[in-house]
């Protein structure tokens, strides 16, 4: 089967996050769209329909079927999708789920209806449904490594699932509110108090004394320390140190310096405003609850203050003594209220020296992205 995972004209509305990656490339639960599309459908062969500076990454292949990137599949949507034949388009409530060639016939999608992700906060708002279903979809008929009795665990054993080579010693996990699962080679240091629902990603680590709230994804080789609360980074960030973390998207490459902290809550408890990429301006909002954005390759300093709804775009500099602007551009070094322009050739070498510490490093396609970005600078 071969499909391409379509955008739609959306990019923008998971910016900062997409800024860098189609929408299927974004983490939720478990997965990406583009894993959680290979574990339905090993044999699939999947590409992009996204923005042009970013096909030359991230390819569309030669196929007539296309799929929406914000619906998160679940094992109905699958076998819709390829029962889908030439010229018909799947409907839910009159939304385009999936097209084939033309799309001229509209099919309607019956059977359990899928997520869908309609605005930025949705990815950490839905993340606990998304987790429960990854866990369900990926975890039945597996079998978990055992638990070592130097743990405490907190209700159902089979909402727990741990694979081979992760370590977990001296920790309270609790699965009653959620499932919790532990990648490859993960590690869960001692006196670290979880709560589900927890998707620790392959070598991902929760550091000493770690206090985690569901529903929470830590992607791979990430190191989280302090307290997260519904929160979702994507790969390599981290935030190793103490300091809160609530109702935020942390995009890959990131780190939090230490006791950074983000508000997630007004003090008048009211529905917050956040920026918009669309819009080029603070949006009112119908959340109560939310943190910080934070495109890839940003960073904070140590005691870095973000107020309630902050977004920073990819590879900003932030650090000072007082709150930053709640809005901050692609590219910026933010000295508090004082933004500077961070200059492309200091930004691809300040990521090729995080990247370096991996054994990685910016192909020159990222580069052309970082590019791209700098000189439009959103």
């Amino acid at each position: 089967m071969k499909f391409n995972l379509s955008d739609n004209g959306l990019h923008l509305t998971f910016a900062p996050i997409s800024l860098t990656r189609p929408i299927g490339q974004i983490r939720m639960g478990l997965f990406t769209n583009k894993e959680r599309y290979e574990m339905y459908l090993p044999d699939a062969e999947i590409g992009f329909l996204t923005e042009d500076y970013l096909s030359k990454k991230f390819k569309a292949i030669d196929t007539g079927l296309a799929v929406n990137s914000n619906v998160i599949p679940n094992e109905d949507f699958i076998a819709a999708i390829c029962n889908l034949e030439e010229n018909q388009s799947l409907l839910l409530h009159g939304q385009v789920l999936a097209s084939h060639g033309a799309g001229k016939e509209a099919v309607t999608f019956v059977g359990e209806a899928p997520v869908i992700i309609q605005e930025r906060w949705n990815i950490y708002q839905l993340n606990d449904i998304v987790l429960n279903q990854d866990f369900k979809a990926y975890t039945t008929n597996k079998t978990s490594q055992k638990l070592s009795n130097t743990n405490t665990l907190i209700g159902d054993p089979s909402n727990l699932f741990i694979e081979e080579g992760a370590s977990i010693e001296g920790v309270t996990l609790n699965t009653n509110e959620g499932p919790i699962y532990v990648g490859r080679e993960a590690e869960i240091m001692e006196g670290s108090l979880v709560r589900g629902g927890l998707a620790l990603c392959e070598k991902a680590s929760l550091k000493l004394g770690t206090k985690v709230y569901g529903a929470c994804t830590v992607g791979p080789h990430c190191k989280v320390g302090g307290e997260i609360n519904n929160v979702i980074l994507h790969s390599y960030s981290n935030k190793g140190h103490d300091g809160f973390l609530g109702n935020s998207i942390i995009g890959e490459w990131c780190n939090l310096g230490a006791d950074t902290n983000t508000s997630n809550l007004k003090n008048n408890y009211s529905n917050v405003k956040t920026y918009s990429y669309i819009d080029q301006a603070e949006v009112q909002t119908d959340v109560q609850f939310m943190g910080l954005c934070m495109g890839d390759f940003s960073k904070s300093g140590i005691n870095t203050m973000f107020n309630t709804a902050t977004t920073v775009g990819v590879s900003c500099n932030v650090f000072g003594s007082g709150f930053p602007a709640k809005y901050i551009p692609s590219f910026s070094w933010v000295n508090t209220s004082e933004i500077e322009d961070f200059k492309l050739n200091k930004a691809i070498s300040a990521a090729n020296n995080m990247m370096m510490r991996r054994e990685l490093k910016l192909s020159k396609i990222d580069e052309g992205i970082f590019s791209h970005l700098s000189k439009n600078r959103t």
